[in-house]
C-alpha cells in the first residue's frame, strides 16, 4: 500500500491553494516586509539614540539591518523583488550622499528624493507595454497562486482592453501616491526637530500607504482582477 506524504497533504501546491490560503500566503509575505522595513529600522534607530548613539550613526546602522534579508530573499527566491530592490537602492545613495554631506538630515530626507524619483518612474513607465502595476504584480500573484498561475495572468495584458486599463489606472495611482508623499517627507524632515523626524515621516508613509492598499483592494476586487 503507498502512503501519500505528509507533507505533500500540508502543502498543497500554489494553483491549488483556498482563498483562506492565498490570503494567509499574502499576509505572512506582507508582515515580513514590514518587520524588516519598517519596524526593525525605527526601533533599532531610537534604541541607539537612547543608548547614546549619535544621530548620523543611528540612522545609518538600521539601514544595514535589513541587508541580510534582502539577501536572503533574492537567494531563497532566486530572482530580486522589485520592492526589496527599492529599499536597497534607498539605503545604498542615501548612505553615499549623507557621507558626502555629513549632515544627518541629508540622510533623513533620501528617502523623500528617492521616493519622488520613484513615483515619477512609476508614472513614466504608463506610457509603456509594462506599467509599475503589471511588474510588481509578478510577487503578489506569484506569492497567491504560483509562476504558473502569474504566467495565466500576465497573459491577459495582450487579448483584453480592460485588463490594460486597470492596470494603468492602479499604477498612476501609485505613482501619484509615492510622489506626494516625497514632497511630505521633505516638508516634515526640514522643520521637525532631528530625533522626531524618523518616527514622524513612518507614521506618515503608513497612512498614504494604508490609503494606496484600501484603493488597491477596492479597485482590484470591484473590477474583476483579483486572483
Amino acid at each position: 500500500m503507498t502512503m501519500a506524504h505528509p507533507i505533500a497533504s500540508e502543502s498543497p501546491a500554489p494553483a491549488d491553494r483556498t482563498e483562506a490560503q492565498k490570503r494567509a500566503a499574502l499576509r505572512r509575505h506582507t508582515a515580513r516586509q514590514v518587520i524588516v522595513e519598517l519596524v526593525l529600522p525605527i526601533a533599532a534607530y531610537y534604541a541607539l539614540r537612547a543608548a547614546g548613539v549619535n544621530p548620523w550613526a543611528a540612522l545609518i546602522a538600521p539601514a544595514l539591518i535589513t541587508l541580510p534579508f534582502l539577501a536572503y530573499d533574492a537567494r531563497r527566491h532566486r530572482r530580486v523583488d522589485a520592492v526589496a530592490l527599492f529599499t536597497l537602492t534607498m539605503i545604498v545613495v542615501g548612505t553615499a550622499v549623507s557621507l558626502v554631506t555629513g549632515d544627518p538630515r541629508t540622510l533623513l530626507v533620501r528617502d523623500s528624493w528617492l521616493f519622488g524619483a520613484v513615483g515619477l518612474w512609476i508614472l513614466a513607465t504608463l506610457f509603456t507595454r509594462r506599467p509599475m502595476m503589471r511588474s510588481l504584480a509578478r510577487t503578489i500573484v506569484t506569492v497567491k497562486i504560483g509562476e504558473a498561475g502569474y504566467r495565466e495572468w500576465d497573459a491577459r495584458w495582450d487579448n483584453d482592453s480592460r485588463f490594460r486599463h486597470h492596470l494603468r489606472v492602479m499604477t498612476a495611482v501609485w505613482g501619484a501616491g509615492f510622489t506626494l508623499d516625497a514632497v511630505i517627507r521633505i516638508t516634515l524632515a526640514y522643520s521637525l526637530p532631528l530625533d522626531a523626524v524618523p518616527l514622524a515621516t513612518t507614521l506618515q508613509w503608513l497612512v498614504v500607504l494604508a490609503f494606496l492598499i484600501s484603493f488597491h483592494i477596492f479597485y482590484v476586487t470591484r473590477n474583476g482582477l483579483k486572483v
